[in-house]
């Protein structure tokens, strides 16, 4: 089968009520700008120059996709040295802020990445946290490697030490996620680029297919008749045939008699042709010297015309040679073999032996073709040159391979290969608070051992969630999703944060099931470590501050005016989400281990002491994700903490012992402020503690504890 073608050549405190009321507007708000346009690249001609200035020159932009050329004079002429583009126009996928890192890449024609910068980001680890350097240099570490091999992100300073292979870009701590999102935009955009204007960038990268071992060994003639080495004549006639359109289809004054070229190609990593061509031991050392995963063609040619003309340079791309497959031209170079290695029965003319590379992602099971770039000449003046592609099919069978399908998946399916210890690790957590909490009369009714159970939990959630696997929920999530929702309809920001995902997942789960006390007492972080921290009160003989009961109704309102505030400025767009979201001192406790600017230190460890005097004061009265979480676990199923008749009247030592104020005088759970801490349950359960039960006990009966009713 051949192919031919041609080309030129060229406000006041709220109830409940109104809190819930103002989610619903919040929602509606939010549908109102799902149709807003996704946000595309912001650099024109007087941006591009700015980044690329003299002695380099900017093209002019291509009319299909949005990428300027870069230019450098070389040997009096301008050469094009690489393609800029920014990468939002080409891979918008979502952050940890909700919105798409954009870079500004510039890629090689070889495929190399010769300049990569951040322009924008929303990274929350970064934003007045880390700061934006560590990305920035993060990103400068692509320079210089190339799109064409799979780059993966490793340990931080993994490549300083020389423990990394050249395809890895060392990593972040405390930014494991963030690095990896920039890494999957980096490549995608790379490609996409790549297979518009490189010719690369297919399907089959990471691809490894090799030849099955020697079967039986065959002469060239047998080789020829089964087609696996392929001789391919070309006549004047099919050349004029390709110039008809141009005005160029005369009869080359030449020997029109015989063929226009004769070539003879063979694919010689199959041991049954490259030993046959070759010869056993100059196979193996070709093999040897291409390298694993590498591939070599042969080309020879012979005729009136040729394609590889005298000053061809052995070790260069030849011009007039490309080899294609899917539609994509498949980067090869001549490797720089002497003649005498080949058969003798083979065409005394010109030839090369092709190189190509492991990440080309060439398959040879699958066919291929060959094509030859013929140049013809009109006007005398200033002529202008028109060539014209004539190719020929080329295929072996697959049985004389072994493939390779690569398994690597998405990337951030990296992320839960890597994290694969710590996610069992909070997998068996879950699986044993489940029943704890589930089975009240077990552990939960023995005072002392559950209070050692609780103490035990809570410092895995502060040292291993928190501290180990930076797994602290946040509103930033929520101020990404919200983003995302939005903007992008993208959520796949979210699979970059295996811990966090999981624990989202069981946080949800519980909410329906028992509120939201099971994140906010037993697996938020910084909930631990006030606990921790208000140990210290009675050493240190501090007293609790009581709140009155009318400020204290009004002070846990102000969480819920301070998430729709985030919500909004998320939907909007507005980079005020980024700076309200502050308001949670997370990110500088739990995520940058309080070694941040002193601003955010100071807030943070001055809510810490505030929980000294008021308990969990930041968590019952400031916190956007709490809120969040009590506006959904609204939707319990269960009232599922057990009452007495007597709880309330006349018995109200449960709602004196409730450091959160989540009993109400009449013995109800106000279950949006329960941090599920179960003291109260260990009260009712206790008879020497349950006023109720020392009362019968002392009249010689025995009280069952029981749940109440849904409300």
């Amino acid at each position: 089968m051949r192919r031919a073608g041609c080309r030129r050549a060229e406000e006041p405190s709220l109830t409940g009520r109104d809190a819930r009321t103002a989610l619903c507007h919040l929602i509606a708000i939010l549908f109102v700008f799902l149709a807003l346009p996704a946000h595309a690249g912001t650099l024109g001609r007087a941006g591009m120059e700015k980044q690329f200035p003299p002695p380099l020159v900017v093209g002019e932009r291509d009319d299909r996709i949005p990428v300027w050329p870069i230019l450098k004079q070389e040997a009096g002429s301008y050469e094009v040295i690489a393609y800029a583009f920014e990468s939002i126009d080409f891979a918008r996928i979502p952050g940890f802020g909700g919105t798409a890192p954009n870079l500004l890449i510039a890629l090689a024609p070889d495929g190399t990445f010769r300049d990569a910068r951040v322009t924008s980001h929303h990274e929350p680890v970064f934003l007045e946290g880390l700061g934006s350097e560590p990305l920035f240099a993060f990103v400068e570490q692509y320079v210089g490697l190339s799109a064409r091999q799979p780059i993966r992100v490793g340990r931080p300073n993994a490549r300083a030490a020389g423990a990394a292979p050249a395809t890895t870009v060392d990593g972040i701590s405390m930014a494991t996620a963030s690095t990896r999102v920039i890494n999957e935009t980096m490549l995608a955009a790379s490609l996409a680029v790549a297979r518009e204007k490189l010719g690369f960038g297919a399907v089959n990268i990471g691809l490894r297919v090799e030849a099955k071992p020697d079967v039986e060994p065959l002469g060239l003639a047998e080789l020829e008749r089964r087609g696996w080495v392929k001789r391919w004549q070309i006549t004047h006639a099919e050349v004029d045939a390709a110039f008809a359109d141009t005005g160029l289809s005369d009869p080359d004054p030449g020997a029109p008699e015989k063929p226009f070229a004769e070539l003879t190609l063979a694919y010689l990593n199959v041991p049954t042709i490259g030993r046959a061509i070759l010869g056993e031991a100059a196979h193996a050392r070709l093999m040897r010297e291409i390298g694993p995963g590498a591939h070599a063609v042969m080309v020879v040619s012979s005729g009136h015309w040729s394609p590889l003309p005298d000053e061809f340079v052995l070790g260069s791309v030849p011009d007039r040679l490309t080899i294609q497959q899917g539609g994509l031209t498949v980067n090869a170079r001549d490797a720089a073999w002497e003649r005498r290695d080949l058969a003798p029965d083979l065409p005394a003319g010109p030839w090369s032996l092709l190189k190509i590379g492991d990440a080309a992602g060439f398959d040879p099971s699958a066919p291929w073709s060959l094509s030859v770039k013929v140049t013809r000449e009109r006007g005398q003046i200033f002529p202008e040159k028109v060539a014209c592609e004539i190719a020929a099919e080329y295929r072996l069978p697959p049985e004389l391979f072994t493939r390779e399908v690569p398994d690597a998946g998405p990337s951030w399916t990296d992320s839960w290969r890597a994290r694969g210890v710590e996610l069992g690790i909070i997998a068996a957590a879950l699986a044993l608070l489940v029943p704890v909490l589930a089975r009240q009369d077990v552990l939960v009714a023995r005072a002392r051992p559950f209070s050692l159970f609780r103490f035990g939990f809570l410092a895995f959630t502060l040292g291993f969630v928190g501290w180990t696997t930076q797994a602290q929920l946040s509103i930033v999530t929520l101020v990404g999703t919200v983003r995302a929702l939005v903007h992008t309809g993208d959520f796949g920001f979210l699979l970059y944060d295996p811990p966090s995902l999981v624990l989202w997942g069981f946080v949800l789960v519980t909410l329906v099931v028992w509120g939201r006390g099971t994140f906010c007492g037993w697996l938020c972080p910084f909930g631990a470590l006030q606990e921790f921290v208000a140990f210290l009160a009675k050493p240190l003989r501090i007293r609790q501050v009581t709140v009155p009961p009318r400020l204290d109704r009004a002070l846990r309102q102000v969480k819920y005016v301070v998430l729709a505030a985030i919500l909004l400025a998320a939907a909007l767009g507005s980079p005020l989400a980024d700076t309200f979201s502050e308001v949670e001192p997370f990110k500088t406790a739990i995520t940058l281990y309080f070694i941040r600017s002193w601003p955010f230190v100071l807030y943070a460890v001055g809510l810490i002491v505030l929980n000294l005097f008021v308990y969990k004061g930041f968590c019952r009265y400031l916190c956007p994700l709490g809120a969040s979480l009590a506006l959904a676990g609204r939707l319990r199923l269960l009232d599922w903490i057990p009452r007495r008749p007597e709880c309330g009247s006349p018995c109200q030592l449960c709602k004196v012992r409730c450091r959160y104020g989540a009993i109400e005088p009449s013995g109800k759970i106000d279950y949006p402020e329960c941090f599920q801490c179960m003291d109260c349950v260990t009260i009712i359960r206790d008879p020497a503690q349950c006023v109720p039960q020392v009362l019968a006990a002392k009249r010689g009966k025995r009280l069952v504890p029981q749940p109440v009713a849904a409300e």
